[in-house]
């Protein structure tokens, strides 16, 4: 999940370079989603491996 908010923040930098302003901002605003995704996994994850492992 995080690769690919990666991949899509870089599409989206070599989008706005380009001068590709909708792309560049959908291409943003997938990549913040699927980071918050990401969060939100990763903190469930951590707290049921610290609450296991009591």
């Amino acid at each position: 999940m995080l690769h690919w908010s990666l991949v899509f923040l870089v599409v989206a930098l070599i989008a706005a370079v380009f001068g590709f302003t909708g792309i560049a901002a959908t291409s943003a605003g997938i990549a913040r989603i699927l980071f918050g995704v990401f969060l939100i996994l990763f903190l469930i994850s951590f707290v049921s491996q610290v609450l296991a492992g009591m």
